[in-house]
């Protein structure tokens, strides 16, 4: 029986920042913790100047001379989750809500259609307006339009058009976006 060949090994790659003796550089510009520019200097007068201060040597730019800094690498790679966390929260994707009329919708059930597409643009969804024609309605297609219309004009503050009215086969769509 034929074997597979062995993986390749995990590269030593590491994914964050280097530190300490990962650093390559001869020569580095150092920050100290307190926010302190002490220049240019060379890599082991850095390194022990983090281990006096009982920190890490982070390097925070890789230039042609890195900028490193004096701090707790732990506690940024804490910090550093801590805001991605925060950011991941505070996303929210934009749905496409939809919204289905028919060509002669009665004004209370179009006021009832618009109540449902404010509330959609206050969480910020954007809405499909889609209207259907059965039988008949097919021959007036313009009362289609004038309700798109209608709708365009009674969300113009609100909202705006991000695919203007189009027919395809027996259905009228708009999109509208909030501002």
């Amino acid at each position: 029986m034929a074997r597979r060949p062995l993986a390749a090994p995990p590269s030593k790659k590491p994914k964050g920042p280097r530190i300490n003796r990962d650093i390559t550089a001869n020569n580095v510009l150092l920050i100290m913790e307190d926010g302190e520019k002490r220049g240019v200097v060379p890599l082991e007068e850095a390194l022990a100047a983090a281990s006096a201060a009982g920190l890490d040597l982070v390097e925070v730019a890789p230039n042609e001379t890195p900028v490193c800094k004096v701090l707790d690498y732990g506690k940024m790679r804490f910090e550093n989750q801590k805001k991605k966390a925060a950011n991941r929260k505070n996303q929210r994707t934009q749905a496409l809500k939809e919204i289905k009329m028919r060509p002669n919708i009665d004004t209370h059930d179009y006021e009832v259609k618009t109540k449902a597409m404010n509330k959609f643009f206050d969480r910020g969804d954007k809405v499909k307006v889609t209207i259907r024609f059965r039988g008949r309605e097919m021959a007036h297609m313009d009362r289609g339009m004038d309700l798109l219309a209608r709708v365009k004009e009674d969300f113009a503050e609100m909202a705006k058009v991000e695919f203007e009215p189009k027919t395809e086969g027996r259905m009228m769509t708009m999109v509208l976006a909030p501002r």
